[in-house]
C-alpha cells in the first residue's frame, strides 16, 4: 500500500516578476506542505521478461522461468503461476511436457516466451529454452484453449548452437551470423499477415513469416536478419504497430540484464514488419554489429538505437515525503500494448533497484508518441492518469531532471534541478527555452538540441504527490528526456 500525499498549502515564492521588461520570472523558496493524503495500492509481481496480452478485461503477462501474472488495472498483480515444476497451471508438467527442448537445450527452464490468440480462437505460446553459456536453445510452441494454460507442447520450430548437424539454413551453425533462438514476438502486421521476431545476442535478430491457421514458419530456415552480430548484448524484440502513424516500431534491450549490467530500453521503426528498421538518427540497424572478432562490444552497439530509458534515481528535495530513495537499474525486456478502448498505450518491463541485488519487479508506465512519430515513457509508473488540457502556468516551475543519454552504462543518471520560467527560458543544470504545443505538447531546446514529447500529469510514488511531469526525445541524439515538477498538484 503507497499512499498519495496531494499537498494543498504550497508556497511558490515569487522574487520578481518582470517578464514584461523583456527579463525573466523566478521561483523560490518552494516548501512542500502535505496536507490531505490519497490512498492508491500497488500489488508487485516479479516476472521476468513481462510479454503481455489482453484478454477481455485482463491484461496478462508471461515471462521466463514459467512466470505469470495477471490485472486488470496495470497496477495491481497476482500471479497465476511461476517455476518449472509440476503442478503450475501454465504447463503442467513442463520437463516431460517439453522434454525433447529441454533435452536439446541442456537447461531446467524456460525463457522469455510469447503468448497470442490465432484465428481458431486458441492460445499459442511460443517458447524457448537455452543452455546459458552458448546459443544452444529450442523455440517450441505449444497450445490451449484458455489462457492461463494448461498448454499443451505441439513441438519445436527451431534450434541453434547445433555443432554436429545441419544448422536450420541448411549449412554449418555459425553463432556470430546466425540467431540464438529465443526471445519470440508474434504479432499481426496491419495485413492481417502472422511474423514471428526473436533472437539474442550471438548473430542478432531475426524474423520469419508464419501461417496464420497454424502458427508455423511458412518457410524453413531462420528467416531475414534485421540487426545484430558477433554476439552484441541485444535482446528482447518486441514490435507494435501504431496505425496513426503507419510504422512497426520495435524495442529491443541494449547491455546486460544484471542489475550492474546497464540493461537499457531502445527503440527503431520501419514502414514494413520485416524492414528495414531504422532509428531516429537516421541509423539503418541492419549496420548494427560488431566487427568480426569482437564480443559484446558496448562502444558499437551503444551507436544505434534511440534509447528511451535506462538507470535512473530521483534525488530527494527538502520538504518532500520519501527522503530514503533507491535508484532504479537495468530496466528492460520490454513488451508494449495499445489499448483500444482507454486510447492508451503502454510499456511493460521488468526492473531492478540499487541496494537490491538481482530482486526484480514489473513496472508499467505509459506511454505517448511526438511530434515526429517516435515513442516518449511516461517518467512515473502508471496510476490511471489521462493526459489533459494544460496552460502555461500549469507547466511553469522547478523541475527534477534526468537525461538517458545514449551509452550503456551502470551508472545511474541522477535528477538534477532546472526552471522552466513562463517567458520560456530554462535555467539550472541546463539552459534553453522551452513551449506548450497545442493542448499538452512538450518542445524544449536544450545544449541547440530540440526535445518533443508532451506534459503530463502523473502520481510521483516517490514524492506521494501528484505532479506535472514531461518527457520528450530528441531525433538528433535518440536521446531521452524526463522532468517532474518538484511541487504538488492541488
Amino acid at each position: 500500500m503507497n499512499r498519495i500525499w496531494k499537498q494543498m498549502g504550497i508556497t511558490i515564492g515569487i522574487m520578481a516578476c518582470l517578464t514584461g521588461c523583456g527579463k525573466q520570472e523566478s521561483f523560490a523558496d518552494v516548501s512542500l506542505k502535505a496536507t490531505e493524503k490519497v490512498d492508491i495500492s500497488f500489488k508487485e509481481v516479479s516476472v521476468h521478461d513481462p510479454s503481455v496480452v489482453k484478454d477481455g478485461q485482463n491484461y496478462y503477462i508471461f515471462g521466463s522461468h514459467l512466470a505469470g501474472a495477471k490485472s486488470e488495472d496495470l497496477m495491481n498483480w497476482s500471479m497465476i503461476g511461476n517455476g518449472v515444476k509440476k503442478g503450475n497451471p501454465i504447463i503442467d508438467d513442463p520437463l516431460n511436457e517439453m522434454k525433447e527442448a529441454f533435452n536439446w537445450a541442456k537447461t531446467g527452464t524456460f525463457w522469455a516466451p510469447d503468448v497470442i490468440q490465432l484465428a481458431d480462437g486458441r492460445y499459442y505460446m511460443y517458447y524457448c529454452n537455452c543452455e546459458g553459456s552458448s546459443p544452444l536453445s529450442a523455440l517450441g510452441i505449444a497450445v490451449s484453449d484458455q489462457i492461463e494454460g494448461p498448454y499443451k507442447d505441439e513441438g519445436i520450430l527451431l534450434k541453434s548452437g547445433m555443432t554436429d548437424t545441419p544448422s536450420e539454413n541448411g549449412d554449418f551453425y555459425d553463432a556470430t551470423v546466425y540467431p540464438n533462438v529465443v526471445d519470440p514476438c508474434v504479432f499481426y502486421d496491419a495485413q492481417g499477415k502472422l511474423w514471428m521476431m526473436y533472437g539474442s545476442y550471438s548473430g542478432g535478430i531475426y524474423i520469419l513469416e508464419l501461417d496464420t491457421k497454424t502458427g508455423r514458419p511458412i518457410e524453413s530456415g531462420y528467416g531475414k536478419k534485421l540487426l545484430g552480430g558477433n554476439h552484441l548484448r541485444i535482446e528482447g524484440s518486441y514490435v507494435l504497430y501504431n496505425a496513426q502513424t503507419q510504422y512497426y516500431y520495435m524495442f529491443l534491450s541494449f547491455g546486460g540484464l544484471d542489475a550492474d549490467g546497464g540493461y537499457n530500453i531502445r527503440v527503431c521503426r520501419s514502414e514494413n514488419p520485416d524492414g528495414p528498421y531504422y532509428d531516429s538518427m537516421g541509423n539503418e540497424m541492419i549496420d548494427c554489429a560488431g566487427a568480426d572478432g569482437t564480443f559484446f562490444d558496448d562502444r558499437t552497439a551503444e551507436k544505434y538505437g534511440t534509447k528511451l530509458m535506462g538507470n535512473y534515481k530521483w534525488i530527494w528535495k527538502e520538504g518532500e515525503d520519501g527522503e530514503r530513495r533507491n535508484g532504479l537499474l537495468s530496466p528492460g525486456h520490454n513488451s508494449a500494448i495499445y489499448d483500444a478502448e482507454s486510447g492508451k498505450y503502454y510499456i511493460i518491463f521488468h526492473t531492478r533497484f540499487e541496494g537490491k541485488g538481482d530482486v526484480h519487479q514489473v513496472r508499467v508506465h505509459q506511454m505517448f508518441f511526438n511530434t515526429d512519430g517516435w515513442p516518449v515513457i511516461a517518467p512515473y509508473r502508471y496510476t490511471q492518469e489521462s493526459i489533459g488540457t494544460y496552460r502555461k502556468s500549469d507547466v511553469a516551475g522547478i523541475y527534477k531532471y534526468i537525461n538517458h543519454g545514449h551509452e550503456i552504462s551502470s551508472n545511474i543518471k541522477e535528477s538534477t534541478e532546472i526552471t522552466l520560467y513562463p517567458n520560456g527560458k530554462i535555467e539550472g543544470a541546463v539552459s534553453g527555452k522551452w513551449k506548450l504545443v497545442g493542448k499538452h505538447g512538450a518542445e524544449l531546446v536544450i545544449d541547440k538540441e530540440t526535445y518533443k514529447g508532451v506534459f503530463v500529469e502523473e502520481y510521483d510514488e516517490f514524492g506521494e504527490k501528484y505532479v506535472m511531469t514531461f518527457t520528450a526525445l530528441s531525433t538528433e541524439t535518440g536521446q531521452s528526456i524526463w522532468g517532474s515538477n518538484i511541487a504538488a498538484r492541488n
